[in-house]
């Protein structure tokens, strides 16, 4: 562990830890190393810990030790100065215009992706995740007291979205709520939909359970090869028809974190033989004179492919059959599935763009957000991360994934210095933090890994963490400047 660092205060009171000559010889030979620039910019130490053995049924968790950890924020960036671009009323850039087509889609430009504005102006999608009030007593009376009803709580959120810098609404969000608010709006707000092609029809069919974070399959394999789920798909994606009109709908995501590994033949190969994921597996290993004792990584990565292109080939069809205009933002990857040249080959032939619960990075891999486009030959939103802090009262923090520090503060330069390495890699059309409002342990029946930690933008009385929308507003409004600034800078 680093040793503590000196401090001084930056302009919006939070504490800067500052980088001595021989911390900085420490951060130089730690395993993320950076270049000169980044050693000149990275030049803030956040203390912060991570969540380990998260989210499980008993609310039970561990933290490592705090570490000190590089940041980088607009105001470390060299040569940067903060200009204003001026917005259309989706929150796209009046300066930079291509063809419209009346949707959101997205293109490359000049080098870097942008997601594209139903008007033309180059877009990106900067928005919380699971946009609704909680259920709880205490935010139910909160809405009342604050907003009278739920038109009232949509509106004010939608104006407090625009008036930080967001423009859309992530996964899980109050879509009636939204769609009502938008068609009154003069600015709406970009929102999305989580169709959950293979939660639904594990649901129909039986056998799925619940499990912290996504949905629980038999063996950690979906149910891709029931001859049912073609014929589900169609059926389920006829709903989309209502939206395809619908300008302001950013995309569709078809499921979320399903357990699409390299140990899928395995557990595919060890199901009853009467289930259809088994016949089909051991059909593939059959011609390839695979046996469960003679499988090898190669063949892992092959059948992982395989299964891959069945989902993405079955949802993506029936979702353009009823709904042609709208991007499919696929299924948000997570974990080591980011790491898998084969998965992200074959959801590039399918996806617009590849969306990814991006955690446990304090700064994301320069190499992998390159290799992520260079793969699938599409952009990537990142469409989870969060970073939870100590000083939100009553929350203990056990619940979900990632990272704690020690403020709220903390947390804005956690976003800032995350959000810059999104846009330095121009291959990134958007981020969704998770998400709007804080876990409340109040509530009966929460999902395990949303029970008691501080994810919001808001509390539970629906209270900003103001010195976080500081930080984020600072750097959502920079958004289109500094991706022109990263556009201009020289390589290193």
């Amino acid at each position: 562990m680093a040793p503590p660092l000196p401090k001084e205060r930056g302009p919006g009171g939070e504490v800067r830890r500052l980088l001595t000559p021989a911390l900085l010889l420490f951060s130089l030979s730690i395993a993320h190393a950076q270049t000169s620039r980044d050693s000149a910019e990275y030049t803030l130490r956040v203390a912060a810990k991570k969540t380990i053995n998260n989210s499980t049924v008993d609310g039970k968790a561990g933290f490592s030790e705090y570490n000190y950890y590089p940041t980088r924020t607009i105001a470390t960036l060299q040569g940067f100065a903060p200009a204003e671009v001026k917005l259309d009323k989706y929150g796209g850039r009046l300066d930079r215009r291509t063809k419209a087509t009346g949707f959101f889609h997205v293109e490359k430009l000049n080098g870097r992706w942008w997601a594209v504005d139903p008007d033309g102006y180059y877009f990106l999608h900067n928005a919380p995740n699971d946009v609704q009030p909680g259920g709880s007593a205490r935010t139910q009376q909160a809405l009342k007291e604050k907003y009278g009803d739920r038109a009232g709580w949509m509106g004010a959120t939608r104006k407090l979205f625009f008036a930080n810098g967001f423009n859309g609404a992530g996964a899980w969000s109050a879509t009636k709520d939204i769609q009502a608010d938008n068609a009154r709006a003069d600015q709406p707000l970009a929102y999305t939909i989580n169709l959950d092609f293979m939660s639904k029809y594990g649901e129909k069919r039986g056998g799925t359970y619940v499990q912290p974070g996504h949905k629980g399959y038999p063996n950690d394999v979906i149910f891709v090869f029931d001859p049912g789920f073609e014929e589900f798909a169609e059926q389920h994606a006829r709903q989309l028809a209502q939206n395809k009109k619908d300008k302001n709908l950013f995309g569709y995501f078809s499921d979320n974190e399903m357990p699409l590994l390299r140990k899928n033949l395995d557990g595919y190969l060890r199901l009853p033989p009467s289930e259809p994921g088994y016949v089909a597996a051991k059909k593939w290993a059959d011609e390839r004179g695979i046996t469960l004792e003679t499988i090898t990584d190669q063949n892992r990565q092959d059948f992982l492919a395989y299964a891959a292109e069945r989902y993405f080939s079955i949802v993506a069809k029936a979702m353009k059959k009823y709904d042609p205009n709208h991007l499919y933002l696929g299924c948000r990857f997570h974990g080591a599935q980011r790491y898998y040249p084969e998965l992200l080959r074959v959801a590039g032939k399918y996806l617009d763009v590849v969306s990814i619960n991006y955690y446990n990075n304090w700064t994301p891999e320069k190499t992998w957000v390159r290799d992520w486009e260079q793969l699938a030959g599409k952009p990537f939103l990142v469409t989870e991360w969060y970073v939870k802090s100590e000083d939100a009262p009553g929350l203990a923090n056990t619940a979900g994934a990632g990272w704690v520090v020690k403020t709220q503060a903390d947390r804005g330069l956690f976003y800032q210095n995350f959000t810059l390495g999104l846009l330095e890699s121009k291959n990134c059309v958007g981020w969704h933090w998770f998400k709007y409002q804080d876990n409340d342990p109040t509530l009966v029946g929460a999902e395990p890994s949303n029970t008691n930690a501080n994810k919001g933008i808001v509390d539970n009385y629906l209270n900003p963490y103001q010195p976080l929308l500081d930080k984020m507003r600072e750097l959502n409004f920079q958004m289109y400047h500094l991706a022109d600034f990263f556009d201009q800078r020289p390589p290193q």
